[in-house]
């Protein structure tokens, strides 16, 4: 993956700190990655983490990126590979079916023209919502490639769907995609 740049999105869900794993594989790949994080997905790992993990600011806040004077919904939309959101929680999935941007994150996301990759985490009965069902159809009629998330053990102390997928898959899944495969 040398030379790909890519973009990591963080929501806030517990399974965020599988995706400082991600992030470490994606960079020790060779690849530049860049981490916005929603305001949610700091309460669950620091954008320290993420920082040391890519050697590059984490991206909290649309007015935060004083170097990214075009904003760093645009900047960093124009220059990425790949848009890539582990964990990505009911929230975020309701935003980017209805266009929804109140955040950095969700701003990218509509910012973005290339292939994105979601990789959803919740409870199961959230899961398996109708109205977030719904929304991941819209996603998938969208282009968006979702990577749906495992049956397991959940932080809510039951099993059942809505485990997110192992940060091993989504590595696969972008290499397959950067045809790096």
């Amino acid at each position: 993956m040398n030379g790909r740049e890519l973009i990591i999105g963080v929501t806030g869900g517990i399974a965020a700190y599988k995706t400082a794993a991600l992030v470490s594989r994606l960079v020790q790949a060779g690849a530049g990655v860049s981490v916005v994080m929603t305001e949610a997905a700091t309460r669950f790992v620091g954008p320290t983490t993420f920082q040391a993990l890519t050697g590059r600011p984490v991206g909290t806040s649309v007015f935060d990126q004083p170097g990214l004077p075009l904003g760093a919904h645009i900047q960093l939309a124009e220059k990425a590979d790949l848009l890539c959101v582990a964990p990505a929680t009911a929230n975020f999935l309701a935003k980017a079916a209805h266009g929804i941007a109140d955040d950095l994150l969700s701003t990218l996301y509509l910012s973005f023209a290339g292939p994105v990759f979601v990789a959803p985490a919740m409870n199961t009965a959230m899961w398996n919502k109708p109205s977030v069902q719904r929304n991941v159809q819209q996603l998938r009629a969208d282009g968006v490639h979702l990577l749906d998330p495992t049956d397991g053990w959940l932080s809510c102390r039951a099993r059942g769907a809505g485990r997110m997928v192992d940060p091993e898959v989504i590595f696969e899944a972008v290499r397959g995609e950067l045809g790096n495969g």
